[in-house]
């Protein structure tokens, strides 16, 4: 028997395309998709349409619930919020822990979402790099062991590097780009790379892999 788990990062973020919205927002470490992001997103969704995946587990950040509600629209499935998931709390990036909307915040502004289910693993701020590769490893591995279908998991540059690390050997390289896809395909105890940020899905593509 085979499990296939696909990981996917959020579409383009609205402070990639207007740096200065960051300057007045209300929650400037969570930025949302910008326009072209969720065309990306619903681009994602429909490359995924067919597929047998059965879960979808989504960072709490707005961004990748974006992402991920587009996804879920269309393959009729709810998002499980695992905070494991979450942006790589770099205190470079964020001076302090970044604010975001709630669960239930976010329930009310994306029905889909599953309000009884609970993260396996909470980041704690700040995290150094070897911290937030070892903590989307640990909720990948997680994941895959507690269901035993094929899942989905939508969030960051970061996570979407640590959690295919989690499963495959030597830290190959990966392609973490705007809406790429990792699939993973697990024979027996071993797991194999199929897909490696693939982005072919996509109508746009960014030239060059930003993380911040």
């Amino acid at each position: 028997m085979t499990q296939t788990l696909w990981i996917a990062r959020h579409g383009n973020r609205l402070d990639f395309v207007n740096p200065d919205w960051f300057n007045t927002a209300e929650r400037p470490y969570d930025p949302p998709l910008s326009d072209d992001g969720v065309g990306q997103a619903r681009e994602l969704g429909q490359r995924l349409r067919g597929e047998r995946i059965k879960h979808i587990f989504a960072s709490p950040f707005l961004r990748t619930v974006q992402t991920a509600n587009q996804i879920a629209q269309i393959l009729d499935l709810p998002i499980k919020m695992e905070a494991g998931l979450s942006e790589w709390l770099n205190p470079e990036w964020m001076r302090t822990e970044p604010e975001r909307l709630s669960v239930e915040e976010l329930k009310q502004r994306f029905p889909c979402i599953d309000s009884g289910y609970t993260s396996r693993v909470i980041p704690q701020y700040p995290e150094t790099n070897e911290k937030v590769l070892e903590r989307t490893a640990q909720t990948a591995r997680l994941l895959t062991t507690e269901f035993g279908d094929d899942i989905l998991l939508v969030g960051h540059g970061a996570s979407v590097v640590g959690a295919t690390w989690g499963l495959i050997p030597g830290q190959p390289e990966v392609n973490a780009a705007l809406c790429c896809l990792v699939k993973l395909v697990r024979h027996q105890e071993k797991w194999v790379m199929e897909l490696n940020g693939d982005t072919s899905h996509l109508s746009q593509t960014e030239k060059v892999i930003r993380f911040h």
